[in-house]
């Protein structure tokens, strides 16, 4: 996960909703993929268990491009800032699932406290809950972006009506609270399917997953959560945490709150600066 993985950056701007879709070189693929197993099971004798293989080995691929977050086969997907971005030695922390009014409070002290700014790719109906507390975050400086309005488990299983009405909720919900419209997208556990990116190109939203995460749901360590994401650590990276529905350490508090004072500490002394998506997106 470091200077191998794919990079996409996004637009500085929205994208026109008038557009069409540019189907990217993958989905071309698997359209031509089925027209000639069509082709082939109907007119060559014989050849229909080849033509069905081939449609199952596609579909095979097509899932498990959805299956990986940092996949770039079913449209752009922002892994890494710029090259831009890297002459500035910037990063990006971004932090997923809140606001959590228990836990919230302190990372933005914490930010504060460094000198340091990050993203909130925050559940929308969360957000409507605790309005105060998101329009803090950005009063501080800070970036709200959109997480969908549920963080339904089964989102990557939505299709076109599903996936428009989700981000779309979202997208109105933190544009009235925070005043500010989101420009990038998360989706939950970073999963999709094929549906996903033409709404977020209708939308004007790019897709952004990360370069390394700390696995901080699951994992109660901190020590272990730093070593993730700070291995081969360096600028143009996107960084993945959680203020909500983060593992609980031995002492019982969210290891984000132990994780967090180590990383904006490394930052410091790699001379590295912690951006928000949009300014470090820039790409000039």
């Amino acid at each position: 996960m470091g200077k191998s993985g794919p990079t996409m950056s996004s637009p500085s701007a929205p994208v026109a909703a008038s557009e069409s879709w540019p189907w990217p070189p993958a989905m071309r693929a698997s359209a031509a993929v089925h027209v000639a197993a069509l082709g082939a099971g109907v007119l060559v004798p014989g050849a229909w268990p080849w033509a069905l293989g081939a449609l199952v080995l596609n579909h095979a691929v097509i899932t498990g491009a959805g299956l990986t977050p940092r996949s770039n086969l079913l449209g752009p997907n922002v892994t890494r800032l710029p090259e831009a971005a890297g002459s500035r030695r910037e990063v990006a922390i971004t932090i997923d699932d809140g606001p959590e009014p228990e836990v919230t409070p302190r990372v933005l002290d914490l930010l504060d406290a460094h000198g340091q700014r990050a993203t909130f790719f925050c559940i929308a109906e969360r957000v409507q809950a605790h309005p105060a507390l998101a329009r803090e975050i950005v009063a501080r400086g800070h970036s709200i972006q959109n997480h969908t309005a549920q963080h339904r488990h089964n989102f990557s299983f939505l299709g076109p009506r599903g996936f428009a009405a989700e981000i779309s909720r979202a997208q109105d919900i933190l544009t009235d609270v925070t005043g500010q419209r989101p420009t990038c997208f998360r989706a939950p556990a970073g999963l999709r399917n094929p549906f996903l990116e033409p709404v977020l190109h209708r939308l004007g939203l790019s897709l952004v997953s990360w370069t390394r995460r700390g696995f901080d749901t699951r994992e109660g360590d901190a020590t272990k959560v730093m070593a993730r994401l700070s291995r081969n650590l360096q600028a143009r990276d996107i960084l993945l945490l959680h203020d909500g529905n983060a593992a609980r350490t031995v002492a019982g508090q969210p290891v984000l709150l132990e994780v967090l004072p180590l990383l904006l500490q490394r930052l410091r002394t790699d001379k590295l600066r912690a951006v928000t998506l949009p300014e470090g997106l820039k790409t000039a």
